[in-house]
């Protein structure tokens, strides 16, 4: 078993889930192997290089235009001169002044567009707003809260019913969190990673904020950030799970045609260690595939997190009960990636998404939710790229397991499912269910071999009856031919064949008076 380990090398170096920087987070293959913090330093450092790169090239046309202008108009300025007094010329460059002035604001703009969006929640005027910016807000939130869901509403309510207890500033996280989510409603053109940026800079504000106000308790912080998380993402989760901007929906697709065509795999081919015959890992087993599975019923990122984590609970806990030992990491990436393949959950890669774009990026950088979540992300990485190697198959066993030719789980010798053991039937009542199942198949089976065999005699004889029948009228006929005798016309008292049977008429007496 260990030679035939280290050949699949179903392993991940701890090393390999950490943030590449080495900033000792967890890293997300979402974010190039960087964890969130470095992720979006990066992504700011890029995007300010495309700014100054586009400003250089906006610079070098201004220059060109420049050029070409004092070139075509230098020879009517020199005659000019020569009749009349040098008037003041105006400035070549200020005939593209103008265009240049109007891309160096869009750009302006562009830059500073999210951080605004933000940052004008913070701003004292947004606590003194004017009535008229209060009546608008106030004339468009009927309408989302009459396509609001019933869960938006118990989320809304318990979110107002927390806040409470922190009175002003309870009043003030409110406001703000309500502004943003009508400001992301309206925003229907921005991308995923735009919306994505919108939301983590909301978070790291509203942080900052709260940072000050509870004087440094991280733990105050967590508690009110969990519950914005989930009332914000609860009213925006329609909006921005799986995008039409994005390709997370055919991901989706090819993730679960993938999962369903390696439906084949077992879990010696993994060298998982769980043994599914000891009834408490099987009950485990299922608990995990029910949690992954329920992860795409939850809205908030902080609860499909829990779903994972529940699910990586009940991993470690089969594998402990297997090995009567504690499990270690090394267990634990094959058994999760055998999970996935039996639960074969949906829209795992759109789940996997939104939480990388909209968690709190605390929770996916450290703690135990960051590192399951690692892990199932590598798991996803693992099933897309899986080969012969990774199985320690042939290329040849491989393609016909890939393509429904051949199955391992079938005894090639005999062309029956194996079975169970008589003494692992008596210890194990999952196995004798089991057993039990198998003889009622196998009555079923010779059952319906009977009906087919009847079934097939009933149409034979069926077939046959026309030609037996035919043939019997046929030797009736020939034994008992029909004879027509001649009509004969005869009177009327002709058919009267009683007639001479009749008693003679009676006679008339006479009696003397």
């Amino acid at each position: 078993m260990s030679q035939r380990t280290e050949r699949r090398g179903i392993h991940v170096d701890q090393s390999d889930l950490l943030c590449k920087k080495g900033c000792g987070y967890y890293g997300n293959a979402a974010w190039q192997g960087l964890c969130s913090k470095c992720w979006r330093e990066e992504y700011q450092r890029v995007r300010q290089k495309q700014i100054q790169d586009d400003w250089a090239l906006a610079e070098k046309l201004q220059r060109e235009e420049e050029a070409a202008y004092a070139s075509s108009h230098g020879a009517q300025t020199q005659s000019h001169s020569q009749s009349a007094a040098p008037a003041p010329q105006p400035h070549p460059g200020h005939a593209s002044l103008g265009p240049f002035s109007k891309f160096e604001e869009k750009k302006t703009n562009e830059k500073t567009r999210k951080v605004t969006t933000v940052k004008k929640f913070f701003s004292p005027s947004s606590r003194t707003a004017p009535k008229k910016e209060t009546q608008e807000s106030r004339t468009t939130s009927p309408s989302l809260s009459r396509h609001a869901s019933f869960e938006s509403d118990q989320v809304s309510k318990d979110f107002v019913e927390f806040l409470k207890n922190l009175q002003k500033p309870g009043r003030e996280i409110h406001k703000q969190s309500r502004a943003f989510i009508m400001n992301m409603s309206s925003k229907k053109d921005l991308s995923a990673d735009e919306l994505s940026e919108c939301v983590q800079d909301f978070y790291q504000n509203m942080a900052d904020r709260l940072m000050s106000h509870f004087k440094g308790s991280s733990e105050s912080v967590e508690q009110v950030m969990d519950q914005v998380e989930k009332y914000i993402m609860t009213r925006l989760y329609k909006s921005v799970f799986c995008p039409e901007t994005t390709d997370d929906e055919k991901k989706d697709l090819a993730t679960q045609k993938r999962i369903r065509a390696l439906h084949w795999v077992t879990i010696q081919m993994l060298c998982v260690s769980m043994d599914e015959e000891i009834p408490e890992v099987s009950e485990n087993v299922v608990k995990a595939i029910t949690d992954i599975i329920e992860m795409d019923s939850k809205r908030v990122p902080r609860d499909k997190l829990g779903c994972i984590t529940r699910c990586s609970k009940h991993i470690f806990s089969a594998i402990r009960i297997t090995k009567n030992e504690p499990a270690s990491a090394d267990d634990f990436l094959p058994a999760l990636i055998y999970i996935v393949l039996k639960a074969n959950p949906p829209r795992l890669q759109s789940n996997i998404q939104y939480i990388t774009r909209f968690c709190n990026p605390s929770r996916l950088m450290t703690g135990e939710d960051g590192y399951y979540f690692t892990n199932l992300c590598c798991a996803a990485a693992f099933i897309e790229k899986l080969d012969a190697q990774s199985l320690n198959l042939s290329p040849e066993e491989f393609e016909r397991y890939m393509s429904g030719q051949a199955s391992p789980r079938i005894n090639s010798s005999e062309g029956e499912w194996p079975g169970p053991g008589p003494a692992d039937v008596a210890t194990n009542p999952v196995l004798a269910q089991l057993n039990h199942n198998l003889e009622l198949l196998s009555s079923l089976s010779s059952r319906q071999e009977s009906v087919m065999e009847a079934a097939q005699s009933l149409q034979a004889d069926l077939l046959s009856w026309p030609e037996l029948v035919k043939r019997e009228v046929q030797d009736i006929l020939e034994k008992y031919p029909l004879e027509i005798l001649p009509r004969k016309v005869n009177a009327i008292d002709a058919n009267n064949m009683d007639n001479d049977n009749l008693p003679p008429p009676l006679t008339p007496q006479v009696f003397a008076g």
